[in-house]
């Protein structure tokens, strides 16, 4: 039988994903007590005037404070000075910036790490929102430092009406039916397309927890990509056999089947396809934020083998697999790699969010190279003994 889990408020991951996953709200206290004190307001203020950061400042103006305006990174000191009365700070994948908030995607690890966005931090005075608003992905809301009010409403779409001449997307209205402040540690699941709505209780940090699929308009434009820069696609359809007809201007039904049958057999039998779908989701949504490795040797991780130094996936890296006729590919930040069995076990337990001790089982002959190819592509890190520099 499965195990209960804490932070679904004791569901089983399997009722979870059953019951609630894209269909409705789930509402747990105290399911991450964790982030009640991780990170401070003067963290993410600080964080977020870092190069390469990815933040947004939202401030409230007008009499009735119905007037949005926002300034997007790089944020600068004097951006928060004279700020009005309401305003919030999102600061992007604060997890890539912190392996502590990093390694809290393991209590969802009942989700595919393919699905993983990122873990944004709101920041906000008391009063201090985003406005009436729904997402396009899955979310998990938590509350750390202060308290936030929520409110949740209908479904929404792309075709939902939004407010207009404002730089957000916001909603006109909502239909309340669910009411609730969280505390410290708190959770709150919000399904794609509901409608949802945060205000500041008191100072203020919430985590969000993000999980999205591609859209199919992102994969078309990866695969057109993939099929353009091909050569054998380039070449001329085949004709169908023709029939003398005085009437040229139609494409007949049968031209037009043929058409679109040979599309698709190209799109079925090649792995142009396979590889730009793995090579969009396997690329990282931040590059900016992997760390330019030092170079290292062979000799380098043979000395420092059973010292305590453990391999996990950089958090602003990723790596996924697909197994296919007892093959297995890798994808490690948009590139693809072929591998030994005995290294794709490995790699196989890092992609699927384990750490590794770095000891001799590791560094066999056959994985060194690899091994040592993925640090220098900062797609995997060593993480130093306790107390040690991190070897990156």
């Amino acid at each position: 039988m499965s195990q209960a889990l804490n932070v679904l408020g004791g569901l089983t991951a399997e009722t979870f994903l059953r019951e609630y996953w894209q269909k409705k709200p789930l509402l747990v206290r105290n399911a991450l007590p964790e982030l009640a004190t991780l990170l401070e307001p003067s963290d993410i203020q600080e964080l977020a005037l870092e190069e390469h950061v990815t933040a947004r400042l939202i401030l409230q103006q007008g009499k009735a404070h119905d007037q949005w305006q926002t300034k997007n990174s790089p944020l600068k000191t004097k951006d928060f000075k004279k700020l009005p009365k309401y305003w919030t700070l999102l600061v992007q994948a604060v997890d890539q910036h912190s392996l502590e908030l990093a390694e809290m995607w393991q209590k969802f690890s009942f989700i595919p790490q393919w699905r993983r966005d990122d873990i944004m931090v709101s920041y906000a005075p008391q009063g201090g929102s985003v406005g009436k608003h729904f997402d396009f992905y899955d979310v998990f809301l938590v509350q750390g430092y202060g308290e936030r009010r929520w409110q949740l409403g209908q479904m929404c779409d792309a075709t939902s009406p939004l407010v207009p001449n404002q730089p957000l997307k916001l909603l006109p209205e909502m239909q309340v039916h669910f009411d609730e402040v969280l505390q410290p540690g708190d959770l709150l699941y919000v399904p794609p397309g509901l409608s949802h709505y945060g205000v500041a209780e008191n100072e203020c940090l919430t985590y969000s927890f993000g999980f999205r699929m591609p859209s199919v308009a992102s994969m078309f434009d990866r695969v057109s990509d993939q099929f353009a820069d091909n050569d054998a696609f380039k070449n001329p359809v085949a004709d169908i056999m023709r029939q003398n007809s005085p009437v040229i201007g139609e494409i007949s039904a049968a031209e037009f089947e043929h058409l679109k049958t040979q599309l698709m057999q190209a799109l079925a039998q090649s792995t142009c396809f396979d590889d730009a779908i793995m090579q969009l989701m396997s690329e990282p949504k931040y590059p900016d934020n992997i760390p330019e490795a030092d170079e290292l040797e062979h000799s380098d991780l043979l000395e420092i083998a059973e010292e305590g130094y453990e391999l996990q996936i950089d958090p602003a890296s990723r790596l996924l697999y697909q197994t296919t006729d007892n093959e297995v590919i890798f994808w490690g930040n948009g590139e693809k790699a072929t591998v030994s069995a005995e290294t794709a076990n490995i790699l196989k337990a890092l992609a699927d969010g384990e750490t590794l001790a770095l000891n001799s089982n590791v560094l066999a002959h056959d994985s060194l190279d690899t091994i040592i190819q993925f640090i220098n592509e900062a797609v995997i890190m060593l993480v130093p003994p306790q107390d040690d520099e991190a070897l990156i």
